[in-house]
């Protein structure tokens, strides 16, 4: 039988990992994500297995089963990730994010701004169920038109972010909606009935503080939006007729198509479009006059590699550029990386062994709650994904909540208040790397303005505090009444 590391032991492979991850940071800055931070996990990785392999006896094989379940598990959001880039590009080069910067740049107010993208996004993933697709696709369009009307590229990917993640949070149709009321044995609708309670208040006060943040409008606004419009005009064929793509997308959405088919079939609708109304920018991309192979080669590259399209302005090049399925590559080899270390870590039995420890220091409803909080944003750091991260936390909680009385419910809500929304905001987890890669800004740079995910946690504790509809089972003995009393 397998000996449990001590917690000291197992805490060493984390602290490992932050130190190299400062060194890279130091070393590379926001390129660190683009090697640095890989060698940093696998690194930690290394540290971890040494140590179980010298002083627990743990065989290699062990660790290899695991990295192969773990993999094998996001197999399925690597080919997500690369449709993704596939359809960024060809959203693009078509002219549908074109067309709805064009006319969202006029219809929208720089004060109403970030409340509006903040909404719109929460609508739409509410709506799909995901997040990584309301980002995809209106989000990378919001990103546009917030640069047109002088908005901080950062505090426009937050109010992106923000929104998404309350839509993926709040829907039936969200995947770790489902995953977080099934590890926890409690009804769908339940789980979503009971996080609204810190939710709402959560997501009211984003609201307000995007809307107040939008009152600063920049004297050049009237001048960038006329450069932005007239340089689209000039460049695509701008025509309502390539909204035809987000409808049909949002069709297959609302008939609950699986999202990498959804992915998919956009981008192919998209390179429709593309060869029909664009293939000036095709030709363009291909570096070659009009032709049948001109076209064909213009859309391959716009489907898997970086283009560039020349508007006249500089600013609006940069914003139009795409990297295609290329440009997740990072994305993908960081995700591996961070998948084995936190494979080793779980392998190993360190995971265990430093959330043991967190759960024996428990004594009050507040104590349990900011445990289960803090446990979720520590899997997300050392597992580097948020589904490893909702189902170990409700593992590991599940039967310290019943033997003190607690409903499901809680620890449902409060597994999400933490491991879902505070995934975005870790540089190497698979949210934060897949949201940074697709809006183009690094994690770090929008974290701050990232406010219902940096205020979820808080509000699932301050509800402990307060105790507002937390019940406790019936048949409670004394002792356990006795210790929520304290």
């Amino acid at each position: 039988m397998q000996t449990k590391p001590h917690p000291l032991i197992a805490i060493i492979p984390v602290v490992v990992l932050i130190g190299f991850l400062a060194v890279a940071i130091s070393l590379f800055g926001s390129d660190s994500l683009s090697g640095g931070s890989q060698i940093a996990l696998l690194m930690g990785m290394a540290v971890c297995v040494s140590l179980s392999m010298t002083v627990y006896r743990v065989p290699w094989k062990v660790f290899e089963k695991q990295i192969k379940k773990t993999i094998g598990e996001v197999s399925i959001t690597l080919l997500i990730l690369l449709c993704v880039g596939m359809l960024a590009g060809s959203w693009m080069i078509s002219g549908i994010v074109p067309t709805l910067i064009y006319y969202g740049v006029q219809m929208m107010s720089p004060q109403f701004f970030l409340v509006s993208a903040c909404v719109i996004c929460a609508l739409v993933s509410l709506l799909s169920g995901s997040s990584w697709t309301t980002v995809a696709t209106i989000g990378v369009a919001l990103l546009g038109i917030g640069h047109a009307l002088g908005i901080s590229e950062a505090w426009t990917a937050g109010a992106i972010i923000s929104g998404a993640y309350f839509g993926d949070k709040m829907s039936p149709l969200s995947d770790t909606t489902i995953l977080a009321s099934s590890a926890t044995g409690t009804d769908l609708f339940v789980h979503i009935r009971y996080m609204m309670l810190t939710t709402g208040p959560t997501f009211l006060i984003t609201a307000i503080i995007f809307f107040i943040a939008g009152w600063g409008g920049s004297p050049e606004t009237e001048l960038q939006v006329g450069e932005y419009t007239e340089g689209l005009a000039n460049t695509f064929n701008i025509s309502l007729w390539t909204l035809l793509v987000p409808l049909l997308t949002a069709l297959l959405i609302a008939r609950r198509v699986p999202s990498l088919i959804v992915l998919f079939s956009s981008s192919v609708m998209a390179g429709i479009v593309a060869l029909t109304l664009q293939p000036h920018i095709l030709c363009e991309i291909a570096g070659e006059p009009s032709s049948v192979g001109a076209l064909t080669r213009g859309l391959a590259v716009a489907y898997y590699g970086a283009t560039a399209v020349d508007t006249g302005y500089a600013q609006l090049n940069e914003l139009i550029s795409t990297s295609g399925m290329a440009g997740m590559l990072n994305t993908i080899w960081l995700i591996l990386c961070a998948m084995c270390f936190g494979a080793a870590m779980v392998a190993s039995g360190m995971i265990e062994s430093i959330t043991k420890t967190i759960v024996r220091f428990i004594h009050n409803r507040v104590g349990l709650v900011s445990s289960t909080v803090g446990t979720g944003i520590f899997l997300n750091i050392t597992t580097g994904d948020q589904f490893i991260s909702i189902v170990l936390t409700a593992d590991i909680y599940k039967d310290v909540y019943k033997e003190q009385g607690y409903e499901s419910r809680l620890l449902s809500r409060t597994t999400e208040d933490a491991a879902t929304v505070t995934s975005v905001l870790i540089p190497w987890n698979t949210c934060g790397m897949t949201q940074s890669t697709v809006l183009g800004i690094p994690t770090l740079t929008y974290l701050p303005y990232c406010f219902f995910n940096l205020l979820s946690p808080l509000m699932t504790i301050l509800m402990a505090a307060i105790g507002w509809k937390i019940k406790k089972a019936a048949g409670l003995s004394s002792k356990v009444e006795e210790t929520e009393a304290v």
